[in-house]
C-alpha cells in the first residue's frame, strides 16, 4: 500500500511538471474555467435577486451546497481524467499495455494525469464556500470542521466512483456512455440546490441510486443545524458523506468484474 502511494506520488509529479511547461497556457485556461463556473453562480445569484428565496432556502444557504459540490467535484475530475478518456483506451488497444505491467490498472489510470486547470474550478467553487460560511455566521465546531471535509471527501469519491463506472462500461461499450455524464456533470447541477424542491422520484434517485444527497444536502443540515423537512435523523446527517467512499469501494469492486471479462480490439 505504502509503495503504490509513493508510485502515486511519482506519476503526480511527473504531470504537474509536464504541465507546468506550458506556464502560460495553464494559467489562463485556470482562470477561464474559474470566470465560467463564476458566471454560472451569477445565474444563481439573479434567481434569488428576482424571486427572494427558494422555498424556505436563501442564497447563502444554496451557496453552501454549490461550494460543497462544486470543491468536491473539481477535486474527483482533477485526479479522474484517465477513468474519464478511458474509452479511447479501449478502442485502440492502448489499455492492453496498462494490463502487462505488474501494477494495478486502478493506480495507473488514477495516476495518468493530474489535470491542473481544474484549481480554476475549486478555487471558485471554494470562494463561494467560504462567502456563503461567512455570511450564515456558522459557528465552525471542530466538529463542524471534520464534517465539511468529511463531505468534499466523500462527494469526491462519489464523483470519482461515477468516472469509474463510466470507464467501466467501455469494456463492454467500447465507446463509454454518455448518459452517465448525466449523473456526473448533470448530477453537480442537480446538487447544488436542496434536495426538497426536486420531485420525489428524483429526490429517491439521488439518494438511494445516486447519493449525491449523501455528500452535501445531509451534511449541509447538520452544518447549518437545521432539522431535514424530509425527515431524516440528525445522526444519519454526520454519517451520511460515508455513502460517497463506499460507493467509490462498490465501483472498483465493478471495475475489476469488467477487467476479468475485458477482451482485446486486436489493435
Amino acid at each position: 500500500m505504502l509503495d503504490a502511494a509513493r508510485l502515486y506520488l511519482r506519476y503526480i509529479g511527473i504531470s504537474f511538471r509536464a504541465q507546468m511547461q506550458y506556464r502560460a497556457s495553464f494559467v489562463m485556461t485556470s482562470v477561464g474555467q474559474f470566470m465560467v463556473t463564476a458566471i454560472e453562480f451569477l445565474g444563481i445569484w439573479a434567481l434569488f435577486h428576482r424571486f427572494g428565496s427558494l422555498e424556505e432556502w436563501s442564497l447563502a444557504e444554496v451557496a453552501l451546497f454549490y461550494g460543497m459540490v462544486d470543491v468536491a467535484f473539481a477535486i474527483a475530475d482533477a485526479t479522474s481524467r484517465g477513468f474519464d478518456m478511458f474509452g479511447a483506451m479501449v478502442k485502440s488497444g492502448e489499455f492492453d499495455r496498462l494490463l502487462l505491467r505488474p501494477r494495478s490498472t486502478i493506480l495507473q489510470l488514477a495516476g495518468q494525469e493530474l489535470t491542473l486547470r481544474r484549481v480554476g474550478r475549486f478555487s471558485q467553487g471554494l470562494a463561494i464556500l467560504l462567502w456563503a460560511a461567512w455570511t450564515l455566521q456558522v459557528a465552525w465546531t471542530p466538529a463542524k470542521v471534520a464534517l465539511m471535509l468529511f463531505a468534499i471527501a466523500g462527494g469526491a469519491c462519489l464523483f470519482s466512483g461515477l468516472f469509474v463506472l463510466q470507464a467501466t462500461m467501455a469494456f463492454w461499450t467500447t465507446e463509454t456512455l454518455e448518459i452517465v455524464n448525466t449523473v456526473t456533470y448533470g448530477g453537480v447541477e442537480t446538487a447544488r440546490f436542496p434536495l426538497t424542491i426536486y420531485h420525489p422520484w428524483f429526490r429517491r434517485f439521488f439518494t438511494f441510486v445516486v447519493p449525491l444527497a449523501c455528500i452535501n444536502y445531509f451534511p449541509a443540515h447538520a452544518i447549518l443545524d437545521r432539522a431535514d423537512p424530509l425527515g431524516t435523523p440528525a445522526a444519519f446527517h454526520w454519517a451520511a458523506p460515508a455513502v460517497g467512499i463506499a460507493f467509490l469501494l462498490a465501483t472498483f469492486q465493478l471495475w475489476h468484474f469488467g477487467v476479468r471479462h475485458y477482451r482485446s480490439t486486436g489493435s
